[in-house]
């Protein structure tokens, strides 16, 4: 009896057992269960979202897919604007077959995601829309890319991006660029070919990535090498040239991808400029704050992929697993942790961005400025500027404003002296006859900047009226131009709010309207009917335009001189002294020639002033085989700190490509200089051009100016070599004589046997005799001047080349009267310079 008790015992303490055991389970399940349900269920509704956007992902597939392949595949080559409209165009086919797209479709949300991009600007892509796009083109495109990059943004985001992976940085000009390649190849590593002109055609089969196989091998025939592949290997090819004439097949190979920086994103690059600047503090929280931010957000994707993983890969019943549980709130607390973080750095970057806006006009100003020289490589091939140049420069002129602590005064001090001395830096390395336009430019810039003048207007002062056919209204008066005419009518029909009236006003005023448009100098006089007070200053440019386009170019002088001031017409004189100063061991000194012009002489005398005269000073003019001694001239010159002076490189290309490399491959000695001369030439290698600082050597245009540059580049002992009290009154009228020579070679031989170019030797010739002169004269204390001695060796022995080189007319008789010294002198007065 007891034992069969003592059986029952030990069962019903046994179902007992299990009973509490099952319990404690089911305990510890619930208990799992309401963690992972409280856990989890953000998660679901995360999941939820994703879930339902995979689902209207895949209904759309087809659109999307279709718009995101033309994009990769045709977009690469065009600016920000026109990809923007050809995006346009595909979406709208799309819309039209009845295809499926999402709306609305955004390129970053199907090509790439936030994580990716973070991690992109980090490194060091610009965060603006095209820059992005550009970084998708450049990584997801099945080709290999060829970027366009005059501001070498790619180049230093790609440095940065693969710098891990032991990137090749190589050029075309190596010795060895092959082996290095095929290295690359062999063992998947990235390589960078920067400096692109040309695509060497060796390189045809990696570019269209001909890959071949055979036993289980994958290959590439490089030159007469096949090559075993790696799929990891990438190469890059980068070309500062803004418009590059490639080869059809070259584009067919690569993806061209224009990195070409627009005005919104070289604003934002700027802003951080001058940001770093005036508040370092700031802009060192936001940089660390891009970095912060990216390895959140890749924390955080991988944290939610583990967790997935983890759910995804248990085997058992999921509320058993406690490691299992434990793994997963560990996951979602650090996930809950880090969104945290990327909360408080969204308010954090709020706040930053909003000091940083303070400085906005700044950065506005300093793109605009950067265009402006940008656009001048159109008018000339040798107007090439880098970005980092340019910022060495945006930098010198915010160092150089005035410091102020209220923000409002700092802009105010800031803006003009920015604007002003990338004016002066533009001009050292502009011609003569483009300095108008440039100043122009910059005027337009900033007006239309702030609503000012509108592209419309602009269109019409360049075009005017392009009807191919006579307008049925007929001009009414006897005077203006048919062309005049048509210009009005365009002019009317297209702003009306200001022109509609000025057909009829013309009829009903014409003895007005033929008043002012008969006067010599109608852009300074006032428009007939009231328009003078209703019209902007642009505006009167366009009214000007439609009745005297001959004094158009008057017309803008007066406008730049009233929005920008008289300094924007004034270009800044060629100072060597301050060229010497801005520059360094690794910018050479570029001296684009005008005939006639050789700044050698000056530079031997800046090399005396500074200590590097005589042996130090060495020079070669370049030519058919002489790049063995230009090449052992230079590295002799950077060791021993000597400066060095290269002509006619013009005519030595091939080393001047090279010549890049080689400097930046040298250790300059901090005294080293290189100088360079060049006759302006269109295939003048950009690397040297944007690398260096570019002086036009050329006389200046106009009376006042050439007296200005003569005095400017005097030398202050020649004013006191001569103590005789009329000295100076002669320097003076033989100054006026030659800048009268000067100016008259705008006519080229008119009037002249042969074309001659009246230099300053000329003029220093003529100051010699004066002194010899003067000074004898009043060494033996004879107040008489020897007018005859004048007359006989300015007049007749210099004025005998005028003679020769004039025509025997009365160019001639004019040019060797030597009798104007006389005059002056004799009158007590000088000739007085009146306009310009």
């Amino acid at each position: 009896m007891i034992n069969e008790l003592n059986v029952k015992y030990e069962v019903a303490m046994t179902e007992r057992q299990d009973l509490q055991d099952e319990t404690d389970l089911l305990q510890r399940r619930l208990l799992a269960a309401d963690k992972l349900i409280s856990g989890l269920s953000s998660e679901n509704e995360r999941w939820q979202k994703d879930l339902e956007v995979l689902r209207n992902d895949l209904e759309k597939i087809t659109g999307n897919c279709l718009l995101s392949a033309s994009f990769l595949a045709y977009s690469g080559p065009f600016s920000y604007e026109f990809r923007n409209e050809m995006h346009s165009d595909w979406e709208s086919s799309i819309l039209e077959k009845e295809l499926p797209l999402s709306k609305p479709y955004k390129l970053e949300e199907h090509l790439s995601n936030d994580v990716e991009i973070s991690t992109w600007n980090s490194e060091g892509l610009p965060p603006d829309e095209l820059s992005v796009q550009n970084g998708i083109l450049t990584i997801k495109a099945s080709r290999f890319p060829l970027c366009i990059d005059p501001q070498q943004q790619a180049l230093n985001w790609i440095k940065k991006k693969e710098q891990k992976k032991n990137l090749k940085i190589l050029s075309f000009t190596d010795t060895d660029f092959l082996k290095q390649v095929e290295l690359a190849i062999k063992y998947g590593l990235p390589v960078l070919f920067q400096d692109v002109e040309e695509v060497d055609p060796i390189l045809d089969n990696v570019l269209s990535k001909n890959i071949q196989t055979a036993a289980g091998r994958m290959f590439v025939i490089l030159g007469d090498k096949e090559v075993d592949y790696d799929p990891r290997f990438r190469i890059y090819l980068m070309t500062k040239i803004s418009n590059p004439l490639f080869v059809p097949a070259v584009y067919a190979k690569a993806l061209v991808v224009n990195y070409t920086v627009t005005t919104a994103g070289l604003e934002n690059q700027l802003l951080s400029v001058v940001v770093r600047f005036e508040r370092p503090d700031i802009e060192e929280q936001r940089e660390t704050l891009i970095i912060e931010t990216s390895e959140n957000k890749n924390l955080l994707q991988n944290l939610e992929d583990s967790l997935l993983r983890e759910i995804a890969s248990d085997q058992g019943n999921m509320l058993d697993n406690i490691d299992l549980i434990e793994t997963l709130e560990n996951i979602k607390s650090s996930a809950n942790e880090v969104m945290s973080k990327l909360f408080l750095a969204e308010v954090t970057a709020a706040d930053i961005n909003k000091l940083r806006e303070g400085y906005r006009l700044v950065a506005e100003r300093g793109a605009i400025m950067f265009s402006v020289l940008a656009d001048m490589a159109t008018v000339n091939s040798m107007y090439q500027y880098s970005l980092i140049s340019y910022i060495e420069v945006f930098v010198h002129s915010l160092r150089r404003s005035l410091p102020d602590p209220v923000l409002v005064k700092r802009l105010k001090n800031i803006i003009p002296m920015l604007t002003k001395n990338i004016y002066d830096y533009g001009c050292t390395g502009i011609f003569e006859r483009h300095k108008l336009l440039f100043s122009l430019q910059i005027c337009i810039k900033i007006e239309q900047s702030v609503g000012n003048v509108r592209q419309q207007q602009l269109d019409f002062f360049i075009k005017g009226s392009m009807a191919l056919e006579k307008s049925v209204k007929s001009n009414p008066t006897m005077w203006l131009p048919q062309t005049g005419w048509e210009d009005v009518l365009k002019l009317a029909s297209d702003f009306p709010d200001k022109f509609e009236a000025l057909p009829e006003e013309l009829r009903d005023c014409a003895e007005d309207w033929k008043q002012w448009y008969d006067s010599d100098a109608p852009e300074s006089e006032e428009f007939p009917c009231e328009y003078a007070e209703r019209l902007t200053p642009f505006e009167k440019l366009m009214l000007l335009r439609c009745f005297r386009v001959d004094r158009v170019y008057r017309g803008i002088i007066n406008y730049i001189t009233q929005i920008m001031g008289e300094q924007y017409i004034t270009p800044p004189q060629v100072n060597l002294d301050m060229i010497f100063e801005e520059s360094t061991p690794t910018m050479p000194v570029v001296f684009i020639l005008s005939p006639g012009s050789d700044p050698t002489s000056d530079l031997m005398k800046l090399a005396d002033q500074y200590g590097c005269g005589g042996g130090r000073f060495k020079y070669l003019s370049l030519g058919q085989s002489q790049e063995k001694i230009a090449i052992d001239l230079l590295k002799s010159a950077t060791v021993r700190g000597q400066w060095l002076m290269f002509q006619n490189c013009h005519l030595l290309l091939p080393f001047m490509r090279k010549l890049e490399k080689i400097l930046n491959d040298m250790e300059a000695h901090p005294d080293f200089r290189l100088w360079l001369t060049t006759e302006p030439i269109p295939n003048f290698p950009i690397d040297i051009l944007q690398q260096s600082l570019k002086v036009v050597m050329e006389p200046p245009s106009g009376l006042k100016l050439n007296l200005q540059n003569m005095y400017f580049n005097m030398r202050p002992q020649l004013l006191e070599s001569c103590s005789h009290p009329l000295y100076k009154h002669l320097i003076y009228v033989l100054a006026f004589y030659h800048a009268v020579i000067q100016e008259r070679r705008k006519y080229d031989k008119i009037g002249w046997n042969i074309k001659y170019d009246f230099n300053e030797s000329d003029f220093n010739v003529c100051t010699a005799i004066l002194d010899i002169y003067l000074t004898k004269a009043l060494a033996i204390k004879d107040s008489r001047i020897p007018w005859s001695s004048f007359k006989y060796l300015i007049g007749e022995v210099r004025s005998d080349l005028i003679y020769r080189v004039s025509k025997k007319s009365q160019t001639g008789k004019i040019f060797r009267k030597p009798s104007i010294l006389e005059k002056n002198v004799s009158n007590k007065s000088c000739i007085v310079l009146t306009g310009t």
